[in-house]
């Protein structure tokens, strides 16, 4: 076996830990288990173990996996680039999108939407360390982007997703974790989110830091998975 399931139970103590530390439930954080380039003997091992939650960043690699663990309940969450012309079969796929970061992609993803019916819950990617090379709307521009979102029908804003700076030392990231949760209050508080919206930040080197200031999803590959191939 490849030890998916002790690093799952790992992962859970100490998501749990750092829920306690900072007065929450450990049930109020949620696990994405990012799964790419991961086989699917691994993904099989991680849901008989009780994870129902994926991520996949590439949508031809994921559409093998979603087919073959079709009948497993699972939940797929697309946290890759959006493209245009991948958008049909990821809203066909995906149950959330967590990468949209501009207007013109809300609205031809909500084009897609209305074709098949469906309700597709999204969270907007944010750029707060304004790094040029990643995805993410700028802070700044965060309040026109959210307003074109809540707009389309068939899209419902949960919250925002974000990226901070690489960094080995997991504190580095408090800060940008701090500025994001600081933009979700903000957004509900002025009336621009009809809920209260969640926080998809922190990663295997820092996601007990991401709990500790707010987050309600955690995206856990290499700790949980082990080094990709």
């Amino acid at each position: 076996m490849s030890g998916v399931r002790e690093n799952l139970t790992e992962i859970r103590r100490r998501l749990a830990q750092a829920a306690a530390r900072a007065g929450r439930r450990a049930e109020e954080v949620a696990l994405v288990a990012v799964s790419k380039r991961v086989d699917e003997e691994r993904l099989r091992e991680a849901a008989a173990a009780g994870q129902t939650v994926f991520g996949e960043n590439y949508l031809q690699e994921a559409e093998g996996k979603i087919e073959a663990l079709a009948g497993a309940g699972l939940c797929w969450h697309f946290i890759g680039k959006l493209q245009s012309n991948k958008l049909g079969r990821i809203a066909a796929l995906f149950s959330v999108v967590e990468t949209l970061d501009q207007a013109r992609l809300a609205g031809a993803l909500e084009d897609k939407l209305v074709k098949i019916g469906k309700i597709m819950t999204v969270y907007i990617q944010v750029n707060v360390g304004r790094e040029p090379q990643k995805a993410g709307v700028l802070p700044e521009d965060l309040d026109a982007l959210a307003r074109a979102v809540t707009s389309c029908p068939h899209l419902r804003l949960a919250g925002l997703m974000m990226l901070p700076p690489q960094h080995p030392d997991p504190e580095a990231s408090r800060p940008y974790f701090r500025q994001t949760r600081a933009l979700v209050d903000s957004l509900f508080s002025r009336g621009l989110a009809p809920q209260p919206l969640g926080l998809s930040m922190g990663m295997s080197n820092d996601y007990q830091v991401a709990v500790e200031e707010g987050a309600t999803l955690v995206r856990v590959g290499s700790a949980l998975f082990g080094p990709r191939s």
